[in-house]
């Protein structure tokens, strides 16, 4: 399925046919039995209404793929987000993971479960990060 229907990764013309491409995510992550890696993307139970990105994709659990430049080299990761795309909370911490994730096929199964982790930023999801203006 494609996660960043707002978004042609790809460059063909069409933003639908994009999912299988590497791309980031932003995803708030809570521990689940129910996955191997014992983290899952956090569920948004059926008639909840929680406060999203417009560039929210429309999926039963808390997730972006917003437009926002990725720039990986061999040592770091950077990101560089515009405060204006935080609203006005910015008192929050932030961790970053190379995962790949699982998707079942029932929406809260979960429906994302993390797996293959590669690395994490802080070495122990501290969550050190912080914003900086």
């Amino acid at each position: 399925f494609d996660d960043t229907p707002l978004y042609d990764e790809d460059g063909d013309g069409d933003a639908a046919n994009d999912g299988a491409l590497w791309h980031t995510h932003w995803v708030v992550l809570v521990e689940s039995a129910e996955c191997g890696g014992g983290l899952s993307v956090r569920d948004i139970p059926d008639g909840a209404t929680p406060t999203v990105p417009a560039t929210w994709p429309e999926l039963p659990i808390l997730i972006d793929s917003p437009d926002i430049a990725t720039n990986v080299t061999a040592e770091t990761v950077e990101i560089r987000v515009p405060t204006s795309e935080l609203g006005s909370n910015t008192d929050f911490s932030y961790d970053g993971v190379t995962a790949g994730l699982r998707v079942s096929t029932s929406p809260h199964d979960p429906l994302l479960c993390v797996e293959n982790v590669f690395d994490v930023a802080s070495g122990d999801l501290s969550l050190p990060g912080t914003v900086e203006q």
